[in-house]
């Protein structure tokens, strides 16, 4: 078992990317806090999944795009195994899809918050343990759509996650001194809930045409990427972003 021992948060993991990398964490070995804002039976799911197994997991309900709840889920999990090892900066949606001229300050606020405040907020409160004791895993979610651009209509969420995957290069080399690697992966077009939301299926056959690999990815085989860069196999990467698109994408 890779992750035998360490305790994991992990934002947004009720669906998709997030619970499958919960329950594959779980079962290398980890305690696993599935963090949630609004799908409760997701999140319970996914721990009940992990418990059937022998694992072990929590359900944490927070909204991570503020910081008095960030510092609730972090205590919550300090509480349940009194650390944290591992954190998977997760949560982010598109929201909706909204070219230039349906866009409100409201709305290009509220895509900055979930898909990059959240990480900063998120990995503001577990840094300062991990430096202390010399270890610590941060991974942070980005996406295709932050080098390419994204979609139509998606131009406020590929900005943010653009400043995720730049985020994760400054932040890593503060943090690497103190013995925490940094690393992100950018997904490409994978079946999740995500674009069952945003991506009509006349939408979603025009980005399939465009990979290589002719398919779109699974959340499980992301996760396997995330395990990676949270295992010993990667002990030397630090503010790289993996991207994982099926060939959509070459960098």
């Amino acid at each position: 078992m890779i992750l035998k021992g360490q305790v994991a948060l992990i934002t947004g993991a009720s669906s998709g990317i997030g619970r499958a990398t919960a329950e594959l964490f779980a079962r290398e070995g980890a305690k696993v806090a599935v963090n949630y804002l609004k799908n409760q039976k997701g999140a319970e799911e996914a721990v009940a999944a992990i418990q059937k197994v022998g694992g072990e997991a929590i359900a944490i309900r927070a909204d991570v795009t503020r910081n008095a709840e960030v510092k609730s889920l972090v205590a919550a999990v300090h509480k349940a195994w009194g650390k944290i090892d591992i954190l998977i900066n997760n949560a982010g949606d598109l929201v909706a899809r909204r070219t230039l001229k349906d866009m409100t300050e409201e709305y290009w606020d509220q895509l900055m918050d979930l898909n990059l405040k959240s990480a900063f907020l998120c990995t503001q409160a577990v840094w300062q343990e991990m430096a202390d004791r010399k270890s610590g895993y941060i991974v942070n979610v980005t996406s295709i759509a932050g080098r390419n651009g994204g979609g139509l209509g998606a131009a406020a969420y590929a900005a943010a996650k653009g400043g995720l995957l730049t985020y994760t290069k400054g932040i890593s080399k503060e943090l690497a001194p103190y013995g925490i690697r940094v690393n992100g992966i950018a997904p490409g077009v994978i079946a999740t809930p995500y674009h069952e939301r945003h991506s009509p299926p006349e939408l979603m056959a025009k980005f399939v045409a465009n990979i290589p690999l002719g398919r779109a990815g699974t959340s499980e085989e992301i996760a396997d990427v995330i395990l990676f860069l949270v295992s010993p196999a990667a002990r030397y990467m630090v503010g790289e972003t993996v991207e994982v698109n099926g060939g959509m994408l070459m960098d």
